[in-house]
């Protein structure tokens, strides 16, 4: 009788275990669903050969082609990774014109949502759009980090597509695949000098890109002296890693992020600690010693036990969960005080190297709404009996600071606003400011409510769906880029200065200070 004892909390910690499982399956399952109907007018590649289109870059001559009138190359080799764990080198020279009209390679992936085909540790090639070639045009170029964490996703995406936003705002758009997961971000500084940016690299690919765009833009039209870079979740987080290295100071002049915080991944990164354990647990589960063997070994079998070793990190380390709930570690940048010398986010205020750097910041109403269960035709009694289920009896004080920091909004979205990357996407919009340097502009969108969800903007912003709100958020974004300011007031500490974008604009003051504060974290 003892034994059928112990087993039951066994049992039941399993139950639960697969029964959070399914429902983070479900949720993330839901937002690519959803993702993929946003993505609504978003145009698939049909680049036409153009002989005309021919230029000389880093490593010799490519040939790309036209998409209704606007240059595109695709696939454009900007390094190369001969080796696993380390820094790309640049790419070996060819002889004869190479073709660029079809995607490349991606990295591979460390989660299931993020595809399967062509993926290679040699996945260091960009994508670019163009209105004209070698015109002198010294249009501004707007480089693109994609989302997925920094485990998963690629440049290649039809919701990225450049051709409309480079068409209808007259710049150079510029997407970048890079190396993710275990493959960018696994330290092993401790097994010899040649991995001593190990833990980085895929820090350090996305460098050499912007490398490669200061010494090649020009050929296609750009000015590489106004380059910004911008990135939506996990890719925000790779914007403020790219203005925390001091190796990247000097090739980027402008920076946004669209949703791009957790508590765990964006206003901090890994420690030594932290990364040199999940190498331990790696190494001691795949039953090798000699870290050579990590270059052969299959991808598949190394990112499964990398991941459990993840998960064990996670629950030794304690670290937060990103939604609140259990235990998180994520790939992602380690601070080993050198490509990475700090967190993003100081004491007192932003990493140096971000200083002259201006930043657009900010998140979506409803990030994880994603348009499930939600009744749009809701009373507000309704909305007070379910806020009372989550909020107990600060559900009234819940209430009455919604519609106060959202007077126009629908009282439903009280039900579902964002509580998860608004606290951290404001914390880093404070420190910003704090730090003295350049501006930071703040930006709540608020469009589409109720289901103005993670990712929403990403085809308004590259002008690839239709209506007032697609030609104002490319106008916005690509001001930004032509000027370092977006056309509205910047944020500081004291006015706490933020746009909520909608059909109708409107500029408000600390608007969800108290909202936050009764829900944020929680």
């Amino acid at each position: 009788m003892g034994k059928k004892k112990r087993r039951w909390p066994k049992i039941l910690g399993i139950t639960l275990l697969v029964i959070v499982l399914l429902i983070a399956a479900i949720a993330v399952a839901g937002y690519f669903y959803i993702r993929s109907l946003l993505g609504g007018g978003a145009p698939e590649v049909n680049v036409t050969s153009d002989g005309s289109a021919i230029v000389t870059i880093t490593g010799g001559q490519i040939s790309g082609g036209t998409d209704n009138g606007v240059y595109t190359f695709l696939g454009v080799p900007y390094a190369e990774a001969k080796e696993r764990f380390k820094p790309a080198s640049e790419v070996t020279p060819w002889n004869g014109v190479r073709e660029c009209v079809e995607y490349g390679a991606i990295s591979p992936q460390s989660s299931f949502f993020g595809g399967s085909d062509g993926q290679d540790n040699n996945c260091q090639n960009l994508n670019i759009w163009t209105p004209a070639l070698g015109d002198g045009g010294k249009r501004p170029v707007l480089v693109w980090f994609h989302g997925g964490g920094l485990t998963s996703g690629s440049a290649n995406d039809a919701q990225t597509n450049g051709r409309n936003l480079a068409e209808k705002e007259n710049v150079v758009v510029v997407t970048v695949n890079h190396r993710l997961g275990v493959l960018g971000y696994l330290d092993l500084s401790a097994y010899g000098e040649e991995y001593a940016e190990s833990g980085n690299v895929g820090v350090l690919d996305m460098v050499a890109s912007l490398e490669w765009v200061r010494d090649n833009i020009a050929a296609f039209g750009g000015d590489p002296d106004n380059v910004t870079i911008f990135g939506q979740s996990g890719g925000g987080a790779k914007v403020l890693a790219l203005m925390t290295t001091p190796r990247a100071k000097g090739l980027f002049h402008r920076a946004i992020n669209e949703s791009g915080a957790t508590v765990v991944l964006g206003p901090i990164f890994a420690t030594k600690e932290e990364t040199s354990r999940v190498t331990e647990l790696t190494m001691q589960n795949l039953g090798i010693t000699d870290v050579s063997a990590l270059q052969t070994i299959d991808f598949e079998r190394l990112n499964s036990v990398s991941s459990a070793a993840i998960n064990q990190v996670a629950a030794e380390f304690n670290k937060p969960g990103a939604l609140g709930t259990g235990n998180t570690f994520e790939w992602m940048p380690v601070v080993d005080g050198d490509v990475i010398p700090t967190h993003p986010l100081t004491e007192n205020g932003f990493a140096e190297a971000g200083f002259d750097v201006p930043l657009l910041i900010g998140t979506n109403l409803n990030e994880w709404a994603f348009g499930f269960g939600i009744n749009a035709n809701m009373t507000d009694d309704d909305v007070l009996i379910q806020l009372r289920n989550t909020y107990g009896d600060s559900a009234e004080a819940v209430f009455e600071a919604f519609r106060a920091a959202y007077p126009n909004i629908p009282s439903v979205n009280a039900l579902y606003v964002d509580r998860y990357l608004r606290p951290p996407i404001l914390e880093i919009t404070r420190h910003k400011a704090m730090q003295g340097g350049a501006p930071v502009y703040s930006y709540v969108m608020t469009y589409g409510n109720p289901s103005s969800v993670h990712g929403t903007e990403i085809p308004l912003v590259f002008a690839n769906s239709t209506g007032a709100m697609n030609d104002k958020m490319s106008r916005i974004w690509a001001q930004f880029a032509r000027t370092g300011d977006p056309g509205w007031e910047a944020y500081t500490i004291d006015s706490g200065a933020t746009m909520i974008l909608d059909e109708a604009d409107r500029l408000a003051y600390h608007h969800d200070s108290e909202l936050m504060a009764l829900v944020g974290g929680n």
